[in-house]
Protein backbone atom coordinates (compact mmCIF):
# COMPACT_ATOMS: atom_id res chain seq x y z
CA UNK A 1 0.00 0.00 0.00
CA UNK A 2 1.52 3.31 -1.07
CA UNK A 3 2.26 5.91 1.56
CA UNK A 4 1.85 8.70 -1.01
CA UNK A 5 -1.11 10.50 -2.53
CA UNK A 6 -0.51 11.44 -6.16
CA UNK A 7 -2.25 13.58 -8.76
CA UNK A 8 -1.02 13.62 -12.33
CA UNK A 9 -1.93 15.18 -15.65
CA UNK A 10 -0.05 15.88 -18.86
CA UNK A 11 1.21 19.23 -17.59
CA UNK A 12 1.82 18.75 -13.89
CA UNK A 13 2.11 16.19 -11.12
CA UNK A 14 1.56 16.45 -7.38
CA UNK A 15 2.96 14.06 -4.77
CA UNK A 16 2.36 14.17 -1.02
CA UNK A 17 2.78 11.73 1.86
CA UNK A 18 -0.31 10.57 3.69
CA UNK A 19 1.30 11.57 7.00
CA UNK A 20 1.83 15.05 5.62
CA UNK A 21 -1.82 15.17 4.56
CA UNK A 22 -2.80 14.36 8.15
CA UNK A 23 -0.61 17.24 9.34
CA UNK A 24 -2.34 19.56 6.86
CA UNK A 25 -5.79 18.51 8.09
CA UNK A 26 -4.75 19.07 11.72
CA UNK A 27 -3.42 22.54 10.88
CA UNK A 28 -6.66 23.31 9.04
CA UNK A 29 -8.65 22.43 12.15
CA UNK A 30 -6.28 24.46 14.35
CA UNK A 31 -6.67 27.46 12.04
CA UNK A 32 -10.47 27.21 12.14
CA UNK A 33 -10.39 26.84 15.94
CA UNK A 34 -8.23 29.96 16.36
CA UNK A 35 -10.49 31.87 13.97
CA UNK A 36 -13.53 30.86 16.05
CA UNK A 37 -11.89 31.91 19.31
CA UNK A 38 -10.65 35.17 17.82
CA UNK A 39 -14.13 36.06 16.52
CA UNK A 40 -15.58 35.72 20.03
CA UNK A 41 -12.88 37.47 22.06
CA UNK A 42 -12.75 41.24 22.38
CA UNK A 43 -14.24 44.10 24.38
CA UNK A 44 -17.57 42.43 23.72
CA UNK A 45 -17.23 38.71 24.50
CA UNK A 46 -19.33 36.46 22.27
CA UNK A 47 -19.73 32.79 23.16
CA UNK A 48 -18.81 30.08 20.60
CA UNK A 49 -22.50 29.18 20.26
CA UNK A 50 -23.41 32.81 19.52
CA UNK A 51 -20.57 32.97 16.99
CA UNK A 52 -21.96 29.94 15.17
CA UNK A 53 -25.46 31.38 15.27
CA UNK A 54 -24.26 34.66 13.79
CA UNK A 55 -22.26 32.97 11.03
CA UNK A 56 -25.27 30.82 10.10
CA UNK A 57 -27.65 33.78 10.02
CA UNK A 58 -29.39 33.12 13.33
CA UNK A 59 -27.64 35.64 15.58
CA UNK A 60 -28.95 38.81 17.21
CA UNK A 61 -28.37 42.28 15.84
CA UNK A 62 -25.50 43.44 18.08
CA UNK A 63 -23.47 40.24 17.68
CA UNK A 64 -24.05 40.24 13.93
CA UNK A 65 -22.71 43.78 13.56
CA UNK A 66 -19.61 43.09 15.68
CA UNK A 67 -18.81 39.81 13.94
CA UNK A 68 -19.82 40.52 10.36
CA UNK A 69 -18.61 44.10 10.07
CA UNK A 70 -15.59 44.26 12.35
CA UNK A 71 -14.05 40.96 13.42
CA UNK A 72 -14.64 38.59 10.51
CA UNK A 73 -13.05 40.78 7.79
CA UNK A 74 -10.06 41.38 10.07
CA UNK A 75 -9.62 37.67 10.72
CA UNK A 76 -9.94 36.74 7.05
CA UNK A 77 -7.33 39.34 6.10
CA UNK A 78 -5.00 37.92 8.78
CA UNK A 79 -5.42 34.40 7.39
CA UNK A 80 -4.91 35.37 3.75
CA UNK A 81 -1.98 37.70 4.43
CA UNK A 82 -0.25 35.27 6.80
CA UNK A 83 -0.57 32.43 4.31
CA UNK A 84 0.66 34.66 1.46
CA UNK A 85 3.74 35.84 3.36
CA UNK A 86 4.66 32.33 4.46
CA UNK A 87 4.22 30.91 0.96
CA UNK A 88 6.37 33.74 -0.43
CA UNK A 89 9.08 32.85 2.09
CA UNK A 90 8.93 29.16 1.19
CA UNK A 91 9.38 30.01 -2.49
CA UNK A 92 12.37 32.26 -1.81
CA UNK A 93 14.08 29.71 0.41
CA UNK A 94 13.64 27.06 -2.26
CA UNK A 95 14.68 29.13 -5.28
CA UNK A 96 17.61 30.90 -3.63
CA UNK A 97 18.54 27.81 -1.59
CA UNK A 98 19.10 29.97 1.47
CA UNK A 99 17.41 29.24 4.82
CA UNK A 100 17.63 32.93 5.74
CA UNK A 101 15.65 34.09 2.72
CA UNK A 102 12.26 35.69 3.34
CA UNK A 103 10.32 38.60 1.84
CA UNK A 104 11.26 40.97 4.67
CA UNK A 105 14.93 39.96 4.87
CA UNK A 106 15.33 40.61 1.14
CA UNK A 107 13.60 43.97 1.39
CA UNK A 108 10.61 42.86 -0.69
CA UNK A 109 8.00 43.69 1.94
CA UNK A 110 9.69 47.03 2.65
CA UNK A 111 9.58 47.88 -1.05
CA UNK A 112 5.92 46.94 -1.15
CA UNK A 113 5.25 48.99 1.99
CA UNK A 114 6.96 52.07 0.56
CA UNK A 115 4.90 51.79 -2.64
CA UNK A 116 1.69 51.35 -0.60
CA UNK A 117 2.41 54.34 1.64
CA UNK A 118 3.23 56.43 -1.43
CA UNK A 119 -0.08 55.35 -2.99
CA UNK A 120 -2.03 56.28 0.16
CA UNK A 121 -0.24 59.61 0.55
CA UNK A 122 -0.75 60.65 -3.06
CA UNK A 123 -4.34 59.47 -3.44
CA UNK A 124 -5.84 60.40 -0.05
CA UNK A 125 -8.01 63.45 0.54
CA UNK A 126 -8.41 65.53 3.68
CA UNK A 127 -11.18 63.22 4.90
CA UNK A 128 -8.68 60.32 4.95
CA UNK A 129 -10.50 58.65 2.07
CA UNK A 130 -8.88 57.32 -1.07
CA UNK A 131 -9.70 59.25 -4.21
CA UNK A 132 -9.21 56.15 -6.37
CA UNK A 133 -10.35 52.53 -5.98
CA UNK A 134 -8.62 50.56 -3.24
CA UNK A 135 -8.27 47.77 -5.80
CA UNK A 136 -5.25 49.62 -7.18
CA UNK A 137 -3.46 49.44 -3.82
CA UNK A 138 -2.21 45.83 -4.17
CA UNK A 139 -1.10 46.65 -7.73
CA UNK A 140 1.06 49.46 -6.35
CA UNK A 141 2.42 47.25 -3.56
CA UNK A 142 3.22 44.36 -5.91
CA UNK A 143 5.01 46.78 -8.25
CA UNK A 144 7.10 48.08 -5.35
CA UNK A 145 7.87 44.52 -4.23
CA UNK A 146 8.91 43.46 -7.72
CA UNK A 147 11.17 46.50 -8.22
CA UNK A 148 12.86 45.91 -4.86
CA UNK A 149 13.33 42.20 -5.55
CA UNK A 150 14.87 42.96 -8.94
CA UNK A 151 17.26 45.55 -7.49
CA UNK A 152 18.37 43.18 -4.71
CA UNK A 153 18.98 40.35 -7.16
CA UNK A 154 20.97 42.54 -9.57
CA UNK A 155 23.13 44.08 -6.84
CA UNK A 156 23.83 40.66 -5.32
CA UNK A 157 24.90 39.17 -8.66
CA UNK A 158 28.67 38.76 -8.99
CA UNK A 159 29.50 35.73 -11.10
CA UNK A 160 26.57 34.09 -9.39
CA UNK A 161 24.54 34.69 -6.25
CA UNK A 162 26.18 34.42 -2.84
CA UNK A 163 23.57 33.66 -0.13
CA UNK A 164 25.35 35.87 2.42
CA UNK A 165 25.72 38.76 -0.06
CA UNK A 166 22.06 38.46 -1.01
CA UNK A 167 20.92 38.70 2.62
CA UNK A 168 23.25 41.58 3.47
CA UNK A 169 22.17 43.62 0.45
CA UNK A 170 18.53 42.78 1.18
CA UNK A 171 18.84 43.96 4.79
CA UNK A 172 20.56 47.16 3.65
CA UNK A 173 17.89 47.98 1.08
CA UNK A 174 15.19 47.05 3.58
CA UNK A 175 16.53 49.73 5.95
CA UNK A 176 16.69 52.23 3.08
CA UNK A 177 13.09 51.50 2.06
CA UNK A 178 11.89 51.85 5.65
CA UNK A 179 13.67 55.21 5.94
CA UNK A 180 12.05 56.40 2.70
CA UNK A 181 8.68 55.24 4.01
CA UNK A 182 9.12 57.31 7.17
CA UNK A 183 10.25 60.28 5.09
CA UNK A 184 7.16 59.96 2.90
CA UNK A 185 4.91 60.04 5.98
CA UNK A 186 6.74 63.04 7.48
CA UNK A 187 6.77 65.09 4.29
CA UNK A 188 3.35 64.01 3.06
CA UNK A 189 0.00 65.58 3.99
CA UNK A 190 -0.55 65.33 7.73
CA UNK A 191 -4.08 63.99 7.24
CA UNK A 192 -2.65 60.93 5.47
CA UNK A 193 -0.10 60.13 8.22
CA UNK A 194 -2.38 58.12 10.56
CA UNK A 195 -3.51 55.88 7.73
CA UNK A 196 0.02 55.44 6.37
CA UNK A 197 1.76 54.55 9.64
CA UNK A 198 0.12 51.11 9.58
CA UNK A 199 2.86 50.00 7.19
CA UNK A 200 5.65 50.79 9.67
CA UNK A 201 4.84 47.84 11.95
CA UNK A 202 2.17 45.74 10.25
CA UNK A 203 -1.39 45.40 11.49
CA UNK A 204 -4.79 44.15 10.37
CA UNK A 205 -6.56 46.86 12.37
CA UNK A 206 -9.56 48.56 10.71
CA UNK A 207 -9.70 46.21 7.72
CA UNK A 208 -13.10 45.74 6.11
CA UNK A 209 -14.90 43.66 3.49
CA UNK A 210 -13.66 45.91 0.69
CA UNK A 211 -10.09 44.98 1.70
CA UNK A 212 -11.00 41.28 1.75
CA UNK A 213 -12.55 41.44 -1.71
CA UNK A 214 -9.47 43.27 -3.04
CA UNK A 215 -6.89 40.85 -1.55
CA UNK A 216 -8.74 37.55 -2.00
CA UNK A 217 -8.54 37.37 -5.84
CA UNK A 218 -4.75 37.70 -5.71
CA UNK A 219 -4.50 34.74 -3.34
CA UNK A 220 -7.07 32.63 -5.20
CA UNK A 221 -5.10 33.03 -8.43
CA UNK A 222 -1.52 32.85 -7.16
CA UNK A 223 -1.81 30.02 -4.59
CA UNK A 224 -3.28 27.39 -6.96
CA UNK A 225 -0.80 28.47 -9.65
CA UNK A 226 2.02 27.95 -7.19
CA UNK A 227 0.85 24.44 -6.31
CA UNK A 228 1.05 23.44 -9.98
CA UNK A 229 4.75 24.38 -9.88
CA UNK A 230 5.78 22.25 -6.89
CA UNK A 231 7.85 19.91 -9.06
CA UNK A 232 9.79 22.88 -10.49
CA UNK A 233 10.42 24.14 -6.96
CA UNK A 234 11.73 20.74 -5.88
CA UNK A 235 14.08 20.67 -8.87
CA UNK A 236 15.28 24.24 -8.18
CA UNK A 237 16.54 23.15 -4.77
CA UNK A 238 18.87 20.63 -6.42
CA UNK A 239 20.97 23.39 -7.99
CA UNK A 240 21.20 24.96 -11.43
CA UNK A 241 23.37 22.24 -13.00
CA UNK A 242 21.18 19.36 -11.86
CA UNK A 243 17.98 21.20 -12.80
CA UNK A 244 19.32 21.96 -16.28
CA UNK A 245 20.43 18.34 -16.75
CA UNK A 246 16.87 17.23 -15.96
CA UNK A 247 15.55 19.36 -18.81
CA UNK A 248 14.21 22.27 -16.79
CA UNK A 249 14.50 25.86 -17.97
CA UNK A 250 16.20 27.13 -14.84
CA UNK A 251 16.10 30.88 -15.42
CA UNK A 252 12.56 30.87 -16.80
CA UNK A 253 11.21 28.81 -13.88
CA UNK A 254 13.13 30.89 -11.37
CA UNK A 255 11.70 34.11 -12.80
CA UNK A 256 8.12 32.76 -12.67
CA UNK A 257 8.53 31.56 -9.09
CA UNK A 258 10.11 34.82 -7.94
CA UNK A 259 7.31 36.74 -9.65
CA UNK A 260 4.70 34.70 -7.76
CA UNK A 261 6.61 35.22 -4.51
CA UNK A 262 6.79 38.99 -4.90
CA UNK A 263 3.11 39.15 -5.93
CA UNK A 264 2.04 37.16 -2.85
CA UNK A 265 4.15 39.27 -0.49
CA UNK A 266 3.25 42.58 -2.13
CA UNK A 267 -0.50 41.95 -2.15
CA UNK A 268 -0.38 40.95 1.55
CA UNK A 269 1.64 44.00 2.55
CA UNK A 270 -0.86 46.25 0.77
CA UNK A 271 -3.47 45.49 3.46
CA UNK A 272 -1.50 44.43 6.54
CA UNK A 273 1.75 46.33 6.26
CA UNK A 274 5.17 44.76 6.60
CA UNK A 275 4.40 42.12 9.24
CA UNK A 276 7.91 40.84 9.80
CA UNK A 277 9.40 37.36 9.93
CA UNK A 278 6.25 35.41 9.01
CA UNK A 279 7.89 34.39 5.73
CA UNK A 280 10.95 33.23 7.65
CA UNK A 281 9.38 31.36 10.56
CA UNK A 282 6.49 29.62 8.77
CA UNK A 283 8.54 27.65 6.20
CA UNK A 284 11.13 26.65 8.82
CA UNK A 285 8.52 25.18 11.15
CA UNK A 286 6.86 23.49 8.17
CA UNK A 287 10.16 21.92 7.14
CA UNK A 288 10.52 20.39 10.61
CA UNK A 289 6.99 18.99 10.45
CA UNK A 290 6.84 17.52 6.93
CA UNK A 291 10.33 17.71 5.42
CA UNK A 292 11.55 19.67 2.41
CA UNK A 293 9.32 18.33 -0.37
CA UNK A 294 7.27 21.27 -1.58
CA UNK A 295 4.18 19.18 -2.21
CA UNK A 296 3.66 19.14 1.56
CA UNK A 297 5.82 22.09 2.54
CA UNK A 298 3.73 24.70 0.74
CA UNK A 299 0.29 23.97 2.26
CA UNK A 300 1.80 23.49 5.73
CA UNK A 301 3.71 26.77 5.38
CA UNK A 302 0.52 28.54 4.34
CA UNK A 303 -1.46 27.31 7.34
CA UNK A 304 1.39 28.10 9.74
CA UNK A 305 1.68 31.63 8.36
CA UNK A 306 -2.05 32.12 8.85
CA UNK A 307 -1.84 30.77 12.42
CA UNK A 308 1.11 33.03 13.29
CA UNK A 309 -0.64 36.21 12.13
CA UNK A 310 -3.94 35.16 13.73
CA UNK A 311 -2.26 34.59 17.10
CA UNK A 312 -0.23 37.81 16.83
CA UNK A 313 -3.38 39.81 16.06
CA UNK A 314 -5.32 38.10 18.85
CA UNK A 315 -2.54 38.89 21.32
CA UNK A 316 -2.40 42.49 20.12
CA UNK A 317 -6.16 42.91 20.62
CA UNK A 318 -6.46 41.30 24.03
CA UNK A 319 -3.24 41.45 26.07
CA UNK A 320 -3.17 45.23 26.43
CA UNK A 321 -6.89 46.01 26.05
CA UNK A 322 -8.27 48.63 25.53
CA UNK A 323 -5.05 49.51 23.67
CA UNK A 324 -4.28 47.59 20.49
CA UNK A 325 -0.72 46.55 19.68
CA UNK A 326 0.10 45.89 16.00
CA UNK A 327 0.56 42.23 15.09
CA UNK A 328 3.98 43.03 13.63
CA UNK A 329 5.31 43.80 17.12
CA UNK A 330 4.69 40.22 18.26
CA UNK A 331 5.99 38.56 15.09
CA UNK A 332 9.16 40.66 15.32
CA UNK A 333 9.62 39.78 18.99
CA UNK A 334 9.68 36.10 18.03
CA UNK A 335 11.25 36.37 14.59
CA UNK A 336 14.23 38.61 15.33
CA UNK A 337 15.87 36.23 17.87
CA UNK A 338 15.08 33.30 15.56
CA UNK A 339 16.79 35.08 12.65
CA UNK A 340 19.89 35.69 14.79
CA UNK A 341 19.89 31.99 15.73
CA UNK A 342 19.66 30.93 12.09
CA UNK A 343 22.38 33.38 11.10
CA UNK A 344 24.80 32.04 13.74
CA UNK A 345 23.89 28.43 12.96
CA UNK A 346 24.44 28.70 9.21
CA UNK A 347 27.34 31.12 9.08
CA UNK A 348 28.92 30.86 12.50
Amino acid sequence: MSKYITARSKRYSYLIEKKAMLTILILLLVTLAIMSVSIGIGELYITPLEVIQSLTGMGNGINDVVIQEFRLPRILIAVIAGASLSLAGAILQGVIRNPLASPDMLGITSGAGFAAVTFITVFSNQSNNLTVSIGYLPVAAVTGAFIMGTVVYLLAWKRGISPVRLILIGVGLMAAAQALTTLMIVLGPIYAAPQATIWLTGSVYATNWKDVYSLLPWFLVLAPLLFTLTRKLNVQELGDDVAASLGHSVNKNRFILLLISTALAGSAVAFTGAIGFVGLIGPHIARRLVGSSFGALLPVSGFLGAIIVLLADLAGRTLFSPLEVPAGVFTAAIGAPYFIYLLSKNHG
